[in-house]
């Protein structure tokens, strides 16, 4: 049975949340604080994380910091900040997805399910098809309509780490250090050129890419 751990100073926010999860069969347990969060977490191992920013002396992102030393689990960040620099640092410090306040409950079930299948650990597949190109990730190459598409080195490392992150939203400075280095972090004009090469080259229609998905402010997802 999935374990969530609900981390929000808010009691009618919590409530509604116990309430839903459990009538579908997940096990709850809540926090009001970060300090109390943490400890929870360690006591009680949860499958996925449901954390609000706006916390009460310990802040979300510290949260954050403090569970990331340990534990990989999914954290979905619930706040009511709407500002993506809010939400760019819960990514860069290891969220991994990020709901605005007020959600719709369908939405964030969907998304609740959805990191917890990506948490599973599964063999990872070789060859990732999508209806436009294939990924081969131990060959490292890539084909469309049945025929080799040239990418750079560089193209092929931002395609990797996305495609090996399918369906997870990767932020802007995850990727510059993943493929350029830390020196890079703040050189978003890159991903900009980079992407745009790549939708030329794998997406049927670039200027309305179905699977290298720009997430404005944030980052980047792959959808296959």
């Amino acid at each position: 049975m999935t374990r969530v751990l609900i981390v929000d100073d808010e009691p009618q926010i919590v409530r509604a949340l116990e309430i839903n999860l459990r009538a579908r069969g997940y096990e709850v347990d809540a926090a009001s604080d970060g300090r109390t969060a943490l400890d929870l977490a360690a006591r009680r191992h949860p499958d996925v994380i449901l954390l609000d920013l706006g916390l009460p002396e310990m802040g979300g992102t510290e949260v954050i910091e403090g569970l990331r030393g340990w534990l990989t689990v999914p954290i979905i960040v619930l706040s009511a900040r709407h500002g993506s620099d809010d939400k760019v640092r819960a990514l860069d410090l290891g969220a991994d997805d990020y709901v605005t306040k007020p959600f719709g409950m369908d939405e964030l079930l969907a998304r609740l399910r959805a990191a917890v299948r990506r948490a599973v650990p599964a063999e990872e597949a070789a060859v990732v098809t999508t209806a436009a190109f294939t990924v081969d990730l131990a060959a490292k190459k890539v084909s469309r309509d049945g025929t080799d598409v040239r990418l750079t080195p560089t193209e092929w490392q931002v395609l990797e780490v996305l495609v090996r992150n399918a369906g997870r939203l990767v932020g802007r400075r995850r990727l510059l250090r993943e493929v350029w280095g830390p020196a890079y972090e703040h050189e978003t004009n890159y991903l900009r050129v980079y992407l745009a090469q790549l939708r030329r080259k794998l997406e049927r229609d670039p200027s309305r890419p179905e699977h290298l998905i720009t997430e404005p402010g944030m980052g980047y997802r792959f959808e296959g």
